[in-house]
């Protein structure tokens, strides 16, 4: 349904609303004062209930830029859709955590592979840091 047949409809229903309303409207003069209380209340209760075409759940296809959005008005917010929308979210989380994880891992078998190479090295951990050793090594270590 289109929004403007939806605006026709919801114009229709508006004028039927009030062409019943003045109907009734019209007999109340015939009714007692404890029917005609009850009446009025019975009515502002209709009108409180009524939500205004704003609230009106729809589902609409939105498209902006290349997506395309889905949504459901009120209808949509049930605890299994609001579990449904949280879902993701949850497993990118999980997701980012396992990388962090596996990134740490890597790191400690990456430094731990470079001490356990220093430690097995016939050079002393100190031939390393000493400046002469940057000049043997660019030289070719002849």
């Amino acid at each position: 349904m289109t929004n403007i047949q939806a605006t026709q409809s919801e114009q229709f229903q508006d004028r039927f609303g009030r062409l019943v309303a003045a109907r009734l409207s019209a007999g109340t003069a015939e009714l007692s004062h404890d029917v005609a209380e009850r009446l009025r209340a019975a009515r502002v209760q209709a009108v409180a209930r009524r939500r205004p075409a704003s609230l009106r759940a729809a589902t609409t296809v939105s498209n902006s830029g290349g997506a395309a959005t889905l949504t459901f008005g009120d209808e949509g917010q049930s605890l299994w859709n609001r579990i449904a929308s949280i879902l993701p979210l949850v497993a990118l989380v999980a997701g980012l955590f396992v990388i962090q994880v596996a990134q740490d891992e890597r790191r400690a078998h990456e430094v731990a592979e470079v001490d356990a190479a220093l430690l097995t090295d016939d050079l002393p951990p100190a031939a390393y840091a000493d400046p002469g050793f940057i000049q043997f090594l660019k030289t070719g270590g002849e």
